[in-house]
């Protein structure tokens, strides 16, 4: 069955950085996007990146522009979220989920076109 397996979430200093991993196994078919979300409490689930496996494309969201990097390790089974620069409204429980379809673009943080979720991954911001 499917698994999502999170490394790297913990304390996050002012202007620094963390890297969170995503390892996806027990996915019978190549799944087509990947993406993190994040929830702060009391809050609603947002994306913060989302990659296109089909077309290799890559989108933020606004508040992490040009700070976090979504890629993918050489074993393609592994998707990492390099956050840089991080700042307190960093400060969330994160998720990775696939997607098993193309990722429209304009789908891409909307939660229901992913169908496998992470247990998700804390990120707290130490002062």
């Amino acid at each position: 069955h499917l698994q999502l397996v999170e490394f790297g979430g913990g304390l996050a200093q002012p202007g620094g950085s963390l890297r969170l991993s995503c390892a996806v196994s027990g996915y019978t078919l190549d799944y087509n996007g990947i993406a993190w979300f994040r929830q702060a409490p009391g809050k609603d689930r947002e994306g913060v990146s989302c990659l296109s496996i089909t077309d290799n494309s890559t989108y933020y969201a606004d508040s992490v522009q040009c700070r976090f990097t979504i890629s993918r390790a050489n074993t393609k089974k592994t998707v990492l979220l390099q956050m840089n620069d991080l700042k307190p409204e960093d400060t969330c429980f994160y998720y990775c989920a696939v997607c098993p379809t193309h990722v429209v673009p304009s789908y891409r943080f909307v939660p229901l076109i992913y169908d496998g979720w992470c247990p998700g991954t804390q990120v707290t911001f130490s002062s």
